[in-house]
Order: C-alpha cells, then sequence, then structure tokens
C-alpha cells in the first residue's frame, strides 16, 4: 500500500512494474485540501476528485482508499 498516494504517484508507478498489486491510500490530509479549495470556490469539487483519482489509477494502482467513495459512488449513480 502507497500512502498518501497522491504524493507519491512515481512510487505507485514503480510498484507496478513488480506484478503485485498496488493499493494507493488518498489520505485525509488530501481529502481536506480539495474540501477546502472547493469550499472557497478556487476548484470544482467533482472535477478535481475525478481528476486526483485518475491520476492514481494511471500510475498504476489497482485499489484506491478515498474519503471521496461515497462521493464518487453517488456521482456513479447519476450517470446510469
Amino acid at each position: 500500500m502507497v500512502k498518501p498516494a497522491g504524493m507519491y504517484l512515481d512510487i505507485v508507478a514503480e510498484i507496478a512494474t513488480l506484478g503485485l498489486p498496488v493499493a494507493a491510500y488518498q489520505v485525509s490530509g488530501e481529502y481536506a485540501m480539495i474540501k477546502a479549495a472547493a469550499e472557497r470556490g478556487w476548484i470544482k469539487e467533482k472535477e478535481a476528485v475525478i481528476e486526483s483519482l485518475t491520476c492514481i489509477r494511471r500510475a498504476g494502482a489497482d485499489l484506491i482508499i478515498s474519503y471521496f467513495a461515497p462521493d464518487v459512488a453517488g456521482w456513479m449513480d447519476e450517470q446510469q
């Protein structure tokens, strides 16, 4: 498991080359930064969350643990 995920995408990518399952944990600080910026109107929360999680996945994570999981699940339900 790589923690914090967002700050160590290079490590996620390196571990992914080993052929082992890679879990990445988007820690509470990453969650808090996105939430705070969105509350101040500096970013659009949904887009920032999707971008952040996409980066982690593209780096090679097979599993992402995130405080945003309930929000993302709701957004996915809206698309169906």
